[in-house]
C-alpha cells in the first residue's frame, strides 16, 4: 500500500529547466511502461513537460503488485496528479491508457473541477464500446495464443516460458482492467478530443474511433495514421508531429 501513498512513483518527468505551461500526461497500454514516452519530450516545443504514467508492476516499479482493476487504478491515479495540477494539463493515452486518460478526466472534474486542456484518444474504441474478445481469465496459454494477435511481443518472447512468467501478471492485470470496465454515462467533457488511429487497426477500427465524438461539448477530430495496433511506436514521427501540433497553442504565451 505504500506505492499507492506516493505520488512520485506514478509519474516519470520529463526534463524541463523551467516551471511548464502544460504537462502532457502520457498512459501507456497493457502491458507499457512510462519508457514508451521516453523521446517525446525532446520533440515537444518549448513549455511543455511530458509526464508519463508508471502503473505498478512494471520498469522502475517491478516490485509493485499490479493493479486489476480501474477503481483502484483511477483513485491512486487522482492523489498522483494532485502536485501536478498547478499548471494546465492535457491527457494522451494509447489503448487502455485512453481508457485510464479519460477516467481520470471525469474524476478529476467530479472531484477537483478541472479537465485536461485537451484529451487526446489513441488506438481505443469509445469507451461505452465494450471488448469483444475477453483474455484476462483464459489459461496461460490460451492467453499468450490471444496475444499473437497484437504483434506486440516478438514470437521468441512468447514461446520463453521463464519470460512469460515474468509478464504475465502485469498482462492479465491491465487485460482485466479493460475487460472488467463497466461505462457510465456522465455528462460530456468540456475539453475537445483528437482521436489516433492506425489504418490497419482491428482493435478500434474508424467508426469506433469517431465514436469518441459524443464524449465532447467542444471540438472533436480524428486522424489515421499508416500502421497497425502500435502505430505509435511504426509511425511514431507523424503521431508526434500532431501531437505537438495540438498541445501547442495551450502552451503558447497568449493562452
Amino acid at each position: 500500500m505504500s506505492s499507492l501513498s506516493n505520488t512520485t512513483t506514478w509519474m516519470v518527468e520529463g526534463n524541463v529547466r523551467v516551471k511548464p505551461k502544460l504537462r502532457l500526461v502520457c498512459f501507456p497500454y497493457a502491458g507499457g511502461g512510462a519508457s514508451l514516452y521516453r523521446q517525446w519530450q525532446a520533440a515537444m516545443p518549448q513549455g511543455v513537460q511530458v509526464c508519463a504514467v508508471q502503473l505498478p508492476g512494471r520498469e522502475n516499479r517491478i516490485a509493485h503488485p499490479p493493479l486489476a482493476r480501474l477503481d483502484e487504478v483511477i483513485p491512486a491515479l487522482g492523489r498522483a496528479m494532485e502536485p501536478y495540477c498547478d499548471t494546465p494539463f492535457a491527457f494522451f493515452g494509447h489503448s487502455l491508457g485512453a481508457k485510464i486518460a479519460f477516467e481520470l478526466a471525469r474524476t478529476l472534474r467530479r472531484d477537483k473541477g478541472l479537465e485536461p486542456r485537451h484529451l487526446l484518444v489513441s488506438g481505443a474504441r469509445a469507451p461505452h464500446i465494450p471488448e469483444p474478445s475477453p483474455m484476462h481469465q483464459l489459461s496461460d496459454q490460451a492467453f499468450i495464443d490471444g496475444l499473437r494477435r497484437y504483434s506486440a511481443m516478438p514470437e521468441e518472447v512468447l514461446q520463453n516460458r521463464d519470460l512469460m512468467q515474468l509478464f504475465l501478471p502485469v498482462l492479465r492485470a491491465d487485460f482485466s482492467i479493460d475487460e472488467t470496465y463497466a461505462f457510465q454515462e456522465e455528462a460530456p467533457l468540456a475539453c475537445p478530443i483528437t482521436a489516433f488511429g492506425g489504418s490497419e487497426d482491428h482493435e478500434a477500427d474508424r467508426q469506433e474511433l469517431l465514436a469518441w465524438d459524443d464524449y465532447t461539448t467542444a471540438s472533436f477530430a480524428c486522424h489515421i495514421f499508416p500502421g497497425d495496433h502500435f502505430f505509435i511506436k511504426t509511425a511514431q514521427k507523424p503521431v508526434l508531429d500532431a501531437v505537438v501540433q495540438i498541445i501547442a497553442p495551450a502552451a503558447s504565451p497568449a493562452s
